[in-house]
């Protein structure tokens, strides 16, 4: 007697099937967030092109008619952006270079040194992310005019390298504490001392962390406004959020061409900052797996 043959198409297993139905989704959910995420910076450059009489327009088109490069002559004449972007640039790379420094050990004392002290400064870190700017820029305020450092570019870089330091110290704390510690003891039993094993090991394995806190403190120094705001008066010593205000006017209008293409000029250095720093991070990357 034969057996009937079912016809019945065979079901794909339902994890395959999730897959299959999930990964565009996943594509359809990137592309939603890189579109919100790029949208604001296409704005601007389209806004930095555009005529006063497009911005102003009734029915203002998405894209300019033509590449008009005014706005761009005007905001560099009129608000000397690139003496600002010397000052931020200084004030930026010089709270970024002494983070990194004062971090760096710390970070590893924090992670390999179980002592009483580390509840106590990892309280501390938590604690100063808590305090809001208004609360103690008056104190901080007289604090710096009792030692001659208001209006100065040193004051403000030891401002930007204390409110920066404690998420900095924080974040490289978190790229130790994830390195095996099996592979310093390997190089202290192959006869390496404290300070080869940090060079040869660590550093090379740590190099993503250094890379992520340098640009998460670059980028904050420099666009803070609030600190150079009180701190800053003379106009030759502003940094170029400073300077990005001037094109609000004292009743509230904007001058929208120049302030894009300004802001779109400002925004520059961090994304050169950014494409050279993300070779070192895949580098690092890379080298610390081969030295590891």
């Amino acid at each position: 007697m034969t057996r009937a043959v079912s016809t019945k198409p065979t079901r794909m297993p339902s994890s395959a099937a999730g897959r299959r139905i999930g990964r565009p989704l996943q594509y359809l959910a990137l592309a939603g967030y890189m579109i919100f995420l790029g949208f604001p910076l296409l704005f601007l450059i389209l806004a930095a092109f555009k005529t006063p009489q497009e911005l102003q327009s009734a029915n203002p088109s998405f894209l300019p008619n033509s590449l008009n490069f005014d706005n761009f002559i005007a905001a560099i004449d009129k608000a000397n952006l690139i003496h600002a972007a010397g000052n931020s640039l200084i004030v930026a790379v010089s709270t970024t270079v002494i983070v990194t420094i004062i971090s760096l050990p710390a970070a590893y004392a924090l992670a390999r040194f179980r002592t009483k002290m580390r509840g106590i400064a990892t309280g501390w870190i938590l604690l100063s992310q808590v305090f809001p700017f208004i609360l103690i820029i008056i104190p901080l305020f007289l604090v710096l005019k009792q030692i001659g450092l208001v209006n100065n570019l040193v004051g403000l870089i030891l401002v930007y390298t204390v409110w920066s330091l404690p998420f900095a110290l924080w974040m490289l704390q978190g790229y130790v504490a994830g390195i095996p510690v099996e592979l310093e003891e390997a190089g202290a039993m192959d006869g390496g001392s404290r300070l080869l094993i940090l060079r040869r090991i660590v550093l090379p394995l740590l190099a993503p962390g250094l890379v992520a806190t340098s640009l998460f403190t670059f980028i904050s120094s420099w666009n803070e406004f609030f600190f150079a705001l009180v701190l800053i008066q003379d106009p030759e010593l502003q940094t170029l959020p400073l300077t990005l205000a001037r094109f609000v006017g004292a009743e509230g209008q904007v001058q929208l061409g120049q302030l894009a293409a300004a802001a779109l000029l400002a925004t520059i250095p961090s994304l050169v900052f950014f494409a050279l720093i993300q070779r070192r991070l895949t580098s690092g990357l890379m080298s610390g797996a081969v030295k590891g």
